[in-house]
Formats: C-alpha cells, sequence, structure tokens
C-alpha cells in the first residue's frame, strides 16, 4: 500500500495514533476526543456543544463521553460558586490520565513523567572490606520477601477467605479488565485467581471498580518487572479502611449488601455494579439514557405529524380554493 502525506504548514493538530487506533473508543469518541482538541486557546466550548457541530446526536454523545471517561481521557467535576449556583468543568486530555493527575492539571501543577528504569550515571566499585554471604539453607527457607507481603503487609481485620463469592468473581473480573487495558499490568489467569480476593475485599469495604482501577495502575514505573508481585503489593498496602459499620459486624452487615448488587446490563467498558430497587436490570444512568432517548424519539414522531398535519390542511386550502 502506497501512502502519500503533506504535511500542512498551519492549522494542524497533533494526535497520538494511541488515539486513533484505540481498540475501545468509538468512531464518535475518537470525532469528539480529537475535536476538542483542535480547538484553540482560550476556547471555552463544551463537550455538548462540539457534540453538535461534529454532527453527533445525543445517544451517541453520550456513549462516547462514557467511553472516555472510563479509558482517562475525560473529566468532571462539580464546583458550587460563591452566589450557590452549580457549574460542571470538563477537561480532556491527549494521553491517559488517573484521577490524580487530571486533578494535578486542573490546578495548574506539573505531572512527573513516569520513570525510564535507566540506572544512575556511575563505574562499578570493587568492594572494600568482607566477602559473599554464604547462601545456606536458612535463607532459602526463609526468604525476605515472603516475609513482608504474607506476615507485616497482611489485613487484619477482614483475611480475603472471609469475603463472599459474588464480591471475589468482581474482583476478578476488575484484576481482568485492568490487565487488558494496562499493558505493564499483565497478568495471567493464574494471577487473576489467586489476587481476586484481595480485590473483592476493596469492594467489601466500599471501593468502587474505578477506585481500584486507579490505585493499581497510578503512577506505575516505565518498566514493571512482575505484575503480579506489583498488584498485590498495591492491594495489601492501600487496601481501604474497614467502615465503622464493619468494625462491629464485618460480614453480617457487608455480605447483604454485596447479596443486593446487581451487574447493570447496559453499555459499559467496564462492569457496574448497582442496588435495584423494584428489579431493575439497568443502573440509573443507563435508564436515564434510554429516557432521554425515547423522549427525542417521541419528539421527532410529533413534529413529522405536525408537519404532515400542516400539508393537509394547505392541500385542503388549495381545493377548496
Amino acid at each position: 500500500m502506497f501512502r502519500h502525506v503533506i504535511a500542512p504548514a498551519r492549522f494542524f493538530s497533533q494526535v497520538p495514533n494511541e488515539i486513533i487506533r484505540h481498540p475501545r473508543l468509538s468512531s464518535d469518541a475518537v470525532r469528539l476526543l480529537t475535536w476538542q482538541l483542535s480547538l484553540p486557546d482560550g476556547v471555552d466550548q463544551s463537550l455538548s456543544e462540539t457534540a453538535k457541530r461534529a454532527g453527533i446526536g445525543k445517544t451517541s454523545f453520550i456513549r462516547a463521553k462514557r467511553q472516555l471517561a472510563a479509558e482517562g481521557y475525560m473529566f468532571e467535576w462539580r464546583r458550587q460558586g460563591e452566589g450557590g449556583r452549580w457549574s460542571t468543568m470538563q477537561m480532556v486530555s491527549n494521553v491517559c490520565l488517573t484521577a490524580e493527575e487530571a486533578a494535578a492539571a486542573r490546578d495548574g501543577l506539573s505531572i512527573a513523567p513516569p520513570t525510564d528504569g535507566v540506572p544512575a550515571a556511575g563505574e562499578p566499585k570493587g568492594r572494600a572490606v568482607g566477602r559473599s554471604q554464604d547462601n545456606t539453607r536458612a535463607k532459602i527457607d526463609h526468604p525476605p520477601t515472603r516475609a513482608a507481603a504474607e506476615v507485616s503487609s497482611a489485613p487484619a481485620e477482614v483475611t480475603p477467605g472471609q469475603v463472599p463469592a459474588p464480591l471475589v468473581e468482581r474482583g476478578a473480573q476488575a484484576l481482568a479488565a485492568v490487565s487488558r487495558t494496562e499493558r505493564r499490568l499483565r497478568l495471567t489467569a493464574q494471577d487473576v485467581r489467586a489476587l481476586a480476593p484481595l480485590a473483592g475485599e476493596w469492594l467489601l469495604r466500599g471501593a468502587t471498580l474505578r477506585d481500584l482501577r486507579d490505585d493499581l495502575t497510578a503512577g506505575l514505573p516505565e518498566r514493571v518487572h512482575s505484575a503480579a508481585g506489583l498488584v498485590r503489593d498495591r492491594l495489601l498496602r492501600k487496601m481501604p479502611e474497614v467502615p465503622s459499620f464493619a468494625e462491629q459486624e464485618p460480614l453480617a452487615r457487608a455480605a447483604p449488601r454485596a447479596a443486593g448488587m446487581r451487574e447493570c446490563r447496559g453499555e459499559h467498558t467496564q462492569p457496574r455494579l448497582f442496588a435495584p430497587v423494584a428489579g431493575e436490570v439497568l443502573c440509573p444512568h443507563c435508564r436515564q439514557d434510554r429516557a432521554e432517548a425515547a423522549q427525542d424519539a417521541a419528539g421527532a414522531i410529533q413534529a413529522t405529524l405536525r408537519g404532515a398535519a400542516t400539508v393537509r390542511a394547505a392541500l385542503r386550502g388549495g381545493v377548496a380554493g
């Protein structure tokens, strides 16, 4: 295949290939993001207005916006002004950001680039005194990494074996989703099964899937030598605190809440849990999207009927004349 490309001299935008070739972003999401990134500096235009100018329908816009937020390209914050009025602040990025990085960029703080793993400059030097330690049997039987991971860092309130099975399954799905989206955290099926109880424990303590993803992917080094070890360390070290009600009855109160949760059947890039009230199968966001789409369709039908009535009235007037 031959390609003929002429670089523009002005009025152009640089878009990473990761956005153009993103496997989970729809064409509307890519168009919405690239259009917003191409706006000149100082132009305060909302994503909804950009969608109208780009010819993206309301339902497609909601789906595209949800995809960009799930992949870390779009963030929103609600703020209350001095007069008590609420406003929405939006931010788009040409690279994936975590919630902490997005907040830092919003506040004008610099985001530290990831380390590349290159050692500091210097030349190796010989050992001044002493000799190599012997690899004794005691050191083989008691490696320090196992003691640090299983003894000192193990959670004391709730053990992974006490996590309800539904939350263990949701934790496995969350880890698999992180493994698919972050190339530096590639986990095998065996790793996901081994780490699923710890991820389920996060959900048991009230953490959301977004919280789990952000804490696992925030500030990753450029090179990860052991993805399973890094994920396990962060799951243990960043474990959320036990809620106050769980200190008295940790399992009796948390298990019914987990059993009452249901996975939304709508279109989501990651599994979304919600508490149904009357047997609903869609989360509140999906129900609102469908209601708005039905309202738009009803409005279009009414406009068509009014137009047809106008045409009939005009024809009758012409015949009467």
